[in-house]
C-alpha cells in the first residue's frame, strides 16, 4: 500500500479545516480513488491514522507546502437538471400552460407554477400559454385579469397564447352533449348534503336512471350535470362527480350571457386536451384530481396531458389562502393585498424585491412532492445576492437622536456611490455641526463619522482616518 495517497488526501483535508485532518474523510477519499482496498480496511484505518497523526502536527503553511507535491483531479459540480423527471418524446412539440383563477391577487406559489411551466416550455423550444379559468361568476374579478398579467409581466414571463375559458362556453357545451349521447351524464336534483354523504358512503344517486333532454334540463335551469362514474371507487373524485351547474350571477367579462358552468375537472380537461396541452406542472393538491381530468378526456378523445404535481411552497408563518386574506383585509387585519406581511407578488414588489431573485428561488425550490415550508431568510438572501453588486449605498438611521459636535468643520464630502465600484460616482455629504444617530455615546470614546470626521465627547477631534 503506498503511503503517498494517504498522506496527499490527509493533507487536503487538513489544509480545508484549519490543520485538522478527519481520518473518517480521509479513508472515504481514499477509497473513491482505490476501491480494490475496501478489503483492507483494518489495515488501511491503522495507516490512516499514523499518517493523520503526523499531519496535524504540522503546521498549516507546513501542510500547504507539503500539499503542493500532488496534483488533484478538478470535480467538475454537474448542474442539477430541474425538469429530469419530466418526459419529453423525440422531437415532440412541448406545449405548457398556467391557468390561474382570476380571483385574488398572484403570490409566490403562483410564481412558482408559472415560472415552472413557462421554463418547461422554454427549454424545449415549444409554446407557453396563459390561461385564466374564469368558470366561476361568483369569485372572478375584472381587477384580478389586470394584476395578474402585470404581476407575471414583470416576473419576465411571456405567453404565446392569452385564454379566457369563459370564451369557450359554447365549446364546453359541445363536449357535455357529446357525453350525454354517451349516456355519461345525468341531471341531480339531490341536495347538496345529499350527495356528500352518498358520495363518502358510495351509494349511487336515484337521478342517475332519470333520462335528460339537454333543451328542458336548459330551459329549466335546475340541478346540476353530474359524470357517471364508480361510486365504489377509491379515489372519491371519481364518484359522480359535478361537471356542471348553474350560477345565477354576473360574470366579469361575459356578463349574464351564460348560467350554466362547467366546473374545474370538466374546463381544465377540456381546455387542456382540446389546446392540445402537452405538459403540466402544478401543485400537489390537484393529484387526486388528475385521474379524473384524465378520465374527462379519454371520454370526448381528447389529446392525454401529462401533469406532475409538486410540494406546495409555504413561507413560515405567511396566509396564502384567498379567503383568509380576503376576510383579514375586510376586518382591517391587513392593510390589502399588498400588505408587506404577505407573499403576493405586489407585496414582495412592494417591499423592493426583485423579479429575477423571485424567478430564481422559486426555481431553486425543485418540483418535488416533499412540502417545503421556507423562511423569508431564503428569499432574502438569494435577493440579496442580485441586489448587493448594484445597489447605491445610503445611511438609514432608525430611531434617530439629534446631537451637535463642538468645533464641527462643516464638511463638503464625497461618498463613493458603491465601494466596489467607483465607475458609479459619488453623493456629496454637506455638514453644519447638526448630526443624526442611533448608538448611545459612551464618555472619552472615540466615535468617527463615516466619510466625515472623528469626534469624542461631543467635540470634534479630526478628519484623519485614525484619531
Amino acid at each position: 500500500m503506498k503511503e503517498d495517497i494517504l498522506l496527499k488526501y490527509a493533507l487536503q483535508n487538513a489544509v480545508k479545516y484549519k490543520g485538522k485532518a478527519n481520518p473518517g474523510a480521509v479513508i472515504g477519499k481514499v477509497l473513491q480513488e482505490n476501491p480494490n482496498l475496501k478489503g483492507k480496511i483494518k489495515e488501511l484505518s491503522k495507516k490512516i491514522n499514523e499518517v493523520v497523526n503526523k499531519v496535524n502536527q504540522l503546521s498549516i503553511s507546513e501542510q500547504e507546502t507539503q500539499m503542493q507535491a500532488f496534483t488533484f483531479k478538478k470535480q467538475i459540480k454537474k448542474e442539477r437538471d430541474l425538469f429530469s423527471i419530466i418526459k419529453v418524446k423525440e422531437k415532440e412539440k412541448v406545449r405548457t400552460a398556467f391557468p390561474p383563477g382570476p380571483e385574488k391577487y398572484p403570490h409566490l406559489g403562483h410564481a412558482k407554477t408559472l415560472i415552472l411551466n413557462y421554463e418547461l416550455a422554454k427549454r424545449h423550444e415549444g409554446e407557453f400559454y396563459l390561461r385564466f379559468e374564469d368558470t366561476n361568476p361568483e369569485l372572478v374579478k375584472k381587477e384580478y385579469y389586470e394584476v395578474m398579467q402585470d404581476n407575471f409581466n414583470w416576473l419576465g414571463v411571456k405567453w404565446d397564447k392569452l385564454q379566457y375559458a369563459s370564451d369557450s362556453m359554447e365549446l364546453f357545451y359541445t363536449y357535455a352533449k357529446q357525453l350525454l349521447n354517451k349516456g355519461k351524464i345525468y341531471v341531480c336534483n339531490c341536495k347538496k348534503e345529499s350527495i356528500s354523504d352518498n358520495r363518502l358512503k358510495g351509494i349511487k344517486c336515484e337521478c342517475r336512471n332519470k333520462k335528460i333532454l339537454w333543451n328542458l334540463f336548459f330551459k329549466n335551469k335546475k340541478g346540476i350535470l353530474r359524470l357517471r362514474g364508480n361510486m365504489k371507487h377509491k379515489n372519491t373524485t371519481m364518484r359522480d362527480p359535478t361537471l356542471f351547474r348553474f350560477v345565477n350571477k354576473k360574470h366579469a367579462r361575459q356578463g349574464l350571457k351564460y348560467k350554466l358552468w362547467p366546473t374545474y375537472d370538466f374546463q381544465n380537461a377540456v381546455m387542456d386536451g382540446n389546446f392540445k396541452i402537452t405538459h403540466r406542472l402544478r401543485s400537489k393538491e390537484f393529484e387526486l384530481r388528475a385521474e379524473l381530468q384524465k378520465y374527462i378526456q379519454k371520454l370526448l378523445n381528447l389529446q392525454k396531458t401529462k401533469t406532475y404535481e409538486f410540494g406546495r411552497l409555504n413561507l413560515e408563518g405567511v396566509e396564502s389562502s384567498g379567503r383568509i386574506i380576503r376576510e383579514k383585509i375586510k376586518n382591517k387585519e391587513l392593510l390589502g393585498w399588498d400588505d408587506p406581511r404577505l407573499t403576493t407578488i405586489v407585496a414582495l414588489r412592494k417591499r423592493g424585491f426583485l423579479p429575477q431573485a423571485i424567478y430564481e428561488f422559486v426555481l431553486s425550490t425543485g418540483i418535488s412532492k416533499a412540502e417545503s415550508t421556507l423562511t423569508w431568510d431564503d428569499l432574502i438572501s438569494k435577493n440579496k445576492k442580485i441586489l448587493d453588486p448594484i445597489a447605491n449605498r445610503y445611511f438609514f438611521i432608525e430611531n434617530p437622536k439629534k446631537i451637535k459636535i463642538k468645533n464641527s468643520p462643516g464638511i463638503s464630502s464625497h461618498a463613493p456611490m458603491h465601494p466596489e465600484h467607483p465607475e458609479k460616482g459619488t453623493r456629496v455629504i454637506k455638514t453644519t455641526d447638526e448630526f443624526y444617530i442611533q448608538d448611545n455615546l459612551e464618555k472619552d470614546q472615540n466615535y468617527r463619522f463615516m466619510h466625515l470626521f472623528n469626534f469624542r465627547n461631543l467635540e470634534f477631534v479630526s478628519e484623519r482616518l485614525d484619531p
